[in-house]
């Protein structure tokens, strides 16, 4: 199975940045953003702003919509 990455536009912290992910991702996270009420790029920026540093933005990204697929907070508690 062949899965294209989809690149969206970002501004983060006043900066521009592309972030590229494979569309189920994409999908996931538009869900979160949703049900926290956000936009899809203020829930990317709340997942940069709490990423450890040194860790990539599209593995907190895919991490951050695994966490949610699965119910489990941010904390690592099921939710």
């Amino acid at each position: 199975m062949t899965t294209h990455l989809h690149r969206r536009s970002l501004l983060l912290a006043g900066h521009k940045t592309s972030l590229a992910l494979e569309p189920p991702f994409w999908e996931v996270l538009a869900r979160c953003a949703g049900a926290k009420g956000l936009s899809l790029a203020g829930l990317i920026s709340a997942i940069d702003a709490a990423k450890p540093l040194g860790q990539p933005l599209a593995s907190a990204a895919r991490l951050a919509a695994l966490d949610y697929a699965l119910g489990v907070s941010p904390g690592g508690d099921a939710a």
